[in-house]
């Protein structure tokens, strides 16, 4: 049994105290977790995976965040979240009209994807929070608590609150030379939402909220099961690859001025960006979509490749390539919530509209189909591998 214990620098020296054994998500090490003072941390001594941190008030200060989260949350729906002006016309939209526009424009598929990942999605996490912790504030817990943790925690990598506010801001500085950009209440509340449920995530730990709990994670690690996962992410890396040749040749969207139609592919927006001096929008546009993606699928593709032959060499380099792609993958549907914010505010008729075309979508199937190959992907094998050749 392995036990990690990090001082925090300003402690006094601790003398660890026996804790919860929990099992490494990433290598499958169990570890025992000593008793923590504040802001110490505990890491995997195989992996370095990062098993839990401790905070004084942790669960007080997590209950509040998701309290004022959900205030600006709703307070962020009902108002106007922006509003689009040229030559005399003009159009608004609130953050469920946008929806809406996405079904009627025949592009439910991408509508149904937006409402899941900036509002069904955020609405249900906060609400799960508070579910866990309120009952805390009185040393108590309700029901069923221990599925609605586990559920929390795999939601979360879905809600793209933070992504949806960084393709607005993009999408604004796009279009800012063309009309009048009004910005509504509901778009700062929507700021305070997600500046709120960020900090909360910061004070969310799934080791000590599953202390509080009184949940035995040892008894939810799945078994590993090493052909299942390989031939599963093959599959979706293989689906994900498919999937990014019309995304990147496809429109992504048709801007229609005075009745005269222009497509738009994600590498002619890069280059139309570039061309208007909007370089760090164009620098950000590209990475996300076109540098991630692909980075994403090659060092999958090699990952898989290296468990699929037994590699038993540079296990730490690969668990930090995959930390990132699993960190990094979710920001490429930066230029889908573009498209979507584009879609739904810039409706004038002929003077000037914007369609989503097919590449929204099958680009959204990349960023999806890839994250769930980085979620298959069973990174215990990696270290399956050395422990054999050690035995």
């Amino acid at each position: 049994m392995a036990t990690m214990y990090v001082p925090h620098p300003d402690s006094a020296t601790s003398t660890p105290v026996a804790g919860q054994t929990v099992i490494c998500h990433e290598c499958g090490l169990p570890v025992t977790v000593p008793l923590l003072i504040s802001k110490q941390k505990a890491h995997c001594p195989r992996c370095s995976f990062h098993l839990t941190t401790y905070r004084d008030h942790a669960h007080q200060w997590v209950c509040a965040l998701a309290l004022t989260a959900l205030f600006f949350f709703i307070a962020s729906l009902p108002f106007e979240f922006l509003a689009f002006t040229v030559n005399g016309q003009s159009h608004q939209i609130a953050l469920l009209n946008s929806v809406e526009i996405l079904f009627a424009e025949d592009f439910a598929a991408l509508g149904l994807i937006q409402a899941i990942a900036i509002l069904v999605l955020p609405g249900t996490i906060l609400l799960s929070v508070l579910y866990l912790t309120l009952p805390l504030q009185f040393g108590k817990s309700w029901p069923n608590s221990t599925w609605v943790a586990r559920w929390v925690f795999r939601l979360l990598p879905w809600a793209m609150a933070e992504i949806f506010l960084i393709g607005t801001l993009v999408s604004l500085i796009k279009i800012s030379s063309l009309a009048d950009i009004d910005i509504g209440p509901s778009f700062y509340a929507y700021v305070l939402f997600t500046l709120s449920m960020t900090i909360m995530l910061v004070y969310l730990d799934q080791h000590q909220l599953s202390v509080a709990l009184k949940i035995n994670t040892k008894h939810h690690i799945k078994p590993l099961q090493r052909s299942s996962s390989i031939q599963t992410t093959w599959a979706l890396l293989f689906t994900a690859i498919l999937l990014y040749i019309p995304a990147n040749f496809l429109p992504i969207m048709i801007t229609t001025t005075l009745g005269q139609a222009q497509p738009s592919t994600i590498i002619g927006g890069v280059v139309v960006l570039w061309q208007m001096g909007s370089y760090p929008i164009a620098l950000i546009i590209f990475v996300a979509s076109v540098l991630v993606p692909v980075a994403k699928l090659v060092i999958l593709c090699w990952l898989n490749l290296s468990v699929q032959q037994g590699h038993t060499a540079h296990h730490h380099e690969r668990m930090i390539l995959y930390r990132f792609t699993e960190f990094i993958g979710r920001w490429s549907m930066i230029d889908v919530f573009v498209v979507a914010i584009l879609v739904s505010l810039i409706q004038l008729g002929n003077v000037m509209s914007i369609q989503p075309g097919y590449a929204a979508l099958a680009f959204c199937g990349v960023v999806i189909t890839t994250m769930f190959a980085a979620i298959n992907f069973d990174t215990r094998l990696i270290w399956q591998q050395e422990v054999q050749a050690h035995e």
